[in-house]
């Protein structure tokens, strides 16, 4: 596999041939690409070579099957294609997927059946569990080959520059949630979702007394292990969230990039506010999108699936306030995402061979594509990203009943 950076050292005059007025029309993908004037190689199966665009190539796409080009495909058909090795993909993924949004991403019924059985029928704690163990349970060092070395974060870091390591602007993250929780020595912090333990190995030192919730056999043996390795006043359980009850409310909550996995928000404040003291903090972050469950088919099916959906920002303010919550502090943080998934997609592609000699080819290609189309989805407002900051308040809030709800919507279409 080429780098994403790598040129191709023929000239353009040795694929003159194909400038050649030829019987039929370009295909479809020769269109499109040269629609959008990105510069680069289009291999056909017969072994000519296509240029796109004008100037020195930054990518090539290979395709194997004849069959890929006589009809337009989608972005799930495609995906699919390269998963299967009937094209390939080398050099510059980034202007790769400039196409991306030119895809229609047809609905597929099978994915969508699949989705609505499990937000339908399954159980909230068995689909959560689902969710997690289809994807956590590759194994911790397949992760570790692309998230930050210092806290293992996967959830986006917050940067200060574009070429910032991505171990500062993962401690940089860690250092606005201390300041913004307000978080002193002695205070309870409960983290939902705790990952592998970035949060235990920032706070536990600080005099934080943490507790982590996983559902994941993995992150609970690894966070263990952490803990008594360095003697930390911390708990970790193999716990679902809305199950975990609590004698004690916690001065602050934390969760990162673990909201997409609990999107029953009317719940989840529900749980929250019995596990915080009054006037206690909550900070939350994740990826979003516009409309609740909007997510590709290629993610749904290969990636995340299950209930699962980005963070709905105005949804999940909407409940925060219902539930007497005061919302802090709304940021956009789509642009480190991109930064963040950008840097994992980067190091997942030094690892390459490592990676396809343990876990094979296909799941190396799964998690190429994710990561790669991340970042011009989040440049492009495809997605988007914040972290929010709330407050319990003294009193639970008014929740409108249905009689409320209708006169509300009412009044927004007269």
């Amino acid at each position: 596999m080429s780098s994403p950076t790598k040129h191709w050292t023929h000239s353009r005059e040795e694929t003159m041939p194909s400038l050649v007025p030829r019987a039929g029309k370009p295909s479809w993908l020769e269109k499109l690409f040269q629609q959008i004037h990105v510069p680069g190689e289009l291999a056909l199966p017969s072994g000519r070579i296509v240029p796109l665009g004008q100037g020195a190539p930054r990518f090539r796409i290979t395709v194997h099957r004849k069959e890929l080009l006589r009809r337009p495909q989608d972005e799930l058909s495609l995906g699919e294609a390269y998963l299967n090795g009937e094209l390939d993909l080398e050099g510059d993924m980034l202007s790769i997927l400039e196409v991306r949004k030119q895809f229609l991403d047809r609905t597929h019924f099978a994915s969508r059946l699949r989705f609505l059985a499990d937000r339908l029928f399954t159980p909230v704690s068995r689909s959560h569990k689902k969710v997690i163990d289809r994807h956590y349970t590759i194994g911790n060092d397949f992760f570790f080959k692309f998230l930050d070395t210092r806290y293992r974060l996967y959830s986006h870091c917050l940067f200060q520059r574009e070429d910032e390591a991505l171990e500062q602007a993962a401690e940089r993250k860690l250092e606005k949630t201390l300041q913004g929780l307000e978080l002193r020595p002695g205070m309870r912090l409960l983290d939902i979702g705790a990952g592998w333990g970035g949060t235990f190995e920032y706070f536990c030192p600080r005099g934080i007394k943490l507790t982590g919730l996983t559902l994941f056999q993995n992150s609970y043996d690894y966070i263990r292990d952490l803990i008594e390795r360095n003697h930390f006043q911390a708990t970790v359980l193999l716990e679902d969230f809305f199950d975990y009850r609590t004698e004690e409310p916690f001065d602050a909550i934390v969760t990162y990039g673990v909201i997409e996995h609990m999107p029953e928000y009317r719940r989840f404040f529900e749980r929250v506010w019995s596990c915080l003291k009054p006037g206690g903090k909550i900070y939350m972050d994740g990826s979003a999108s516009k409309q609740k469950y909007d997510m590709s088919q290629f993610s749904r099916k290969y990636v995340w699936q299950g209930a699962h959906s980005p963070m709905c920002l105005q949804d999940l303010v909407q409940e925060a306030l219902f539930y007497g919550f005061n919302v802090l502090e709304v940021k956009d943080e789509s642009h480190d995402y991109a930064l963040t998934i950008l840097n994992w997609a980067r190091r997942l592609d030094l690892h390459r061979d490592e990676i396809v000699r343990q876990w094979g080819e296909k799941l190396y290609r799964i998690f190429r594509l994710f990561l790669w189309s991340g970042a011009p989805a989040f440049l492009g407002d495809q997605a988007q990203a914040y972290h929010v900051l709330a407050r319990r308040g003294a009193q639970p809030g008014s929740r409108p009943g249905v009689p409320g709800r209708i006169a509300a919507f009412v009044k927004q279409i007269i």
